[in-house]
């Protein structure tokens, strides 16, 4: 009975948690994003850095992303 304690304490402090920051004008929200672990997702990224790099434009690419690097709203 103790793990069914434990879930419920638990679901209370997140049911308070949640109240708080709902009363802070807050809402929830789920996010997506692409799994990087993923065997796909790191052939997808090799064989499009493949292509970037292949690119008769790779050299003025790779100088757009330098100096976006570089930037600074100081």
């Amino acid at each position: 009975m103790a793990t069914t304690d434990n879930r419920a304490a638990s679901r209370e402090k997140v049911r308070a948690h949640r109240d708080r920051l709902r009363a802070q004008g807050m809402r929830p929200i789920q996010l997506w994003v692409p799994d990087v672990r993923a065997a796909t997702f790191k052939a997808q990224a090799l064989a499009q850095s493949r292509a970037v790099a292949a690119s008769p434009h790779a050299a003025d690419d790779q100088a757009f992303i330098d100096a976006l690097s570089e930037w600074t709203d100081a």
